[in-house]
């Protein structure tokens, strides 16, 4: 492929077909968020148990996205996006007729195989399709196409919800993966280069058993308590095939993932803010909608609208954050961003039964509106101080652990929220017992356990809050040490030292 032509006249119809396949995958993952406690109650699954439908999706992407870099230099990018996009369709499929959770459960999983590949696959594409100085407005617009897929995801799967069987979520996303697999098959050309690499398959094993039984470990503890040998278990293998997998990394000349990139100071302190504030955000997304429905009984529709504000505040601010990193640097605006995050998040471990729409919205879209100001920055600052040839490897760590913490956190949280739930829960029946309040009649007695049930989920829901609360302020003072770093002027890296080795020293300030 002739880069230069290519430069001059980019494949816009074809990077559109990548846009809209992402765009695909991404809508399908939101619709979902409104739409778990529909699923919990049909199939009578707890909430601890529901939430693989979002972990066990992350988790795929999680094991999928440090292999990508391999696949997208192995395989054309047409052969990789179309593979990509049928495994996407079949899972798409089997989720429309899965007659058990555990069968919804694994399609989600062959959905996150394929679309795991397409983001990765389409920054490179955009990287080869488009010159330097043209790059910025392109991933400019990607940031703004990428966050309309989670502004409407809500509100749309609350109004389908309400109205429709959340199988019908699936079903309108079908019919526009099988229109993007014909489309690739008739436009897509390949233009990305491919080498000859050879994949570490026991790297992949460990990373994949690792991540896995920490996951499995910590979601299954909402239901088999932590002293269960499957929980303490699987998070023990877990953890030494993590361990073995760094140390393997370490000592391989081309690692699956470079963690010596650890040894720059911002970089790590990027990486361990950006686990925890996964941990608070996903955490939010989960609680929110399960007060907003199953506490205060709002529709789904309304539930969705009640998110929006928040999706859309995120889409506009990306750019914006953007601008005022490069004037500011990621200090001062993480510090403002954590700190409206903490006192948010904090004013949610306050709910009441009653607690107001318009109160719910406006406290749900300020919490979103902090932490559209610490993600981004945070990341780029940390990046900024690697070399360029590590920024490969900085950017798959850094969305590999986003992932994986964010499905570990929500899972931790979900089921502090469902012991502290059974323990309220029992102290409330106990009080009402000792008092003599246990009502005789049937219904009275439906009822009395119904308000027991709903005041016992507030307290775990508000108890999880508040965990977060504090989750969040370790983010926020973690961030009090982060030093702005530029990265090296063009000269610098046009000289031989920096050609030879691929290093540039960037500034701290």
């Amino acid at each position: 492929m002739d880069i230069k032509k290519l430069h001059e006249k980019p494949p816009y119809g074809m990077i559109a077909i990548l846009f809209f396949g992402a765009f695909v995958a991404i809508l399908n993952n939101t619709l979902l968020n409104i739409a778990l406690p529909s699923i919990m109650n049909e199939f009578a699954v707890k909430p601890s148990a529901v939430q693989w439908l979002t972990t066990g999706y992350m988790l795929v992407n999680g094991i999928m996205i440090p292999a990508s870099a391999f696949f997208v230099q192995k395989f054309t990018n047409r052969r990789l996006f179309l593979t990509a996009m049928i495994l996407f369709t079949i899972g798409t499929a089997l989720a429309i007729i899965a007659p058990t959770f555990g069968l919804l459960v694994a399609s989600r999983m062959i959905q996150a195989s394929g679309s795991a590949l397409m983001m990765p696959l389409l920054m490179n594409v955009m990287l080869v399709a488009f010159p330097i100085e043209k790059r910025g407005a392109a991933m400019g617009m990607f940031g703004l196409v990428m966050f309309t897929a989670p502004a409407i995801g809500p509100t749309l799967s609350g109004w389908i919800v309400e109205h429709y069987s959340w199988r019908t979520l699936f079903e309108i996303v079908l019919p526009f993966a099988i229109l993007t697999i014909l489309f690739a098959m008739w436009k897509l050309k390949n233009i990305t280069p491919n080498t000859s690499v050879k994949l570490d398959v026991f790297s992949l094993v460990l990373s994949s058993v690792g991540f896995g039984g920490l996951l499995y470990g910590f979601s299954s503890a909402g239901d088999k308590g932590w002293g269960a040998p499957i929980v303490y278990g699987t998070i023990a293998i877990g953890a030494i095939s993590l361990i073995v997998f760094i140390i393997r990394q370490l000592r391989m000349e081309e690692p699956m993932l470079d963690f010596k990139i650890y040894k720059y100071p911002m970089f790590a302190l990027a990486s361990i803010i950006s686990i925890v504030l996964s941990v608070a955000m996903f955490s939010g997304m989960i609680l929110t909608p399960l007060y907003v429905q199953e506490v205060r009984g709002i529709s789904p529709f309304e539930a969705g609208i009640l998110m929006l504000p928040g999706a859309v505040l995120m889409g506009i601010m990306s750019p914006i954050t953007g601008r005022l990193f490069d004037k500011y640097g990621a200090r001062i605006l993480a510090i403002i961003g954590l700190s409206i995050t903490v006192v948010t998040t904090y004013y949610l471990s306050k709910l009441e039964l009653d607690s107001g729409y318009y109160y719910l919205m406006a406290l749900y879209t300020i919490r979103m509106f902090g932490m559209s100001m610490v993600m981004m920055p945070i990341m780029t600052n940390g990046l900024n101080q690697l070399p360029m040839r590590s920024n490969p490897h900085g950017t798959a760590m850094n969305n590999t652990l986003q992932q994986v913490s964010g499905a570990i956190g929500s899972a931790i949280l979900l089921t502090i929220m469902t012991k502290r739930m059974e323990k309220s829960g029992e102290s409330l029946f106990n009080d009402a017992a000792s008092s003599g309040n246990i009502p005789t009649d049937k219904g009275e007695m439906a009822a009395m356990e119904h308000a027991i049930e709903l005041k016992a989920m507030l307290d775990g829901i508000n108890y999880s809050f508040l965990v977060a609360t504090f989750i969040a302020l370790v983010a926020l003072i973690l961030t009090l040490f982060v030093k702005r770093v530029r990265p090296p002027k063009y000269e610098d890296m046009k000289s031989p030292v920096a050609e030879g080795s691929g290093e540039a020293n960037p500034v701290n300030e």
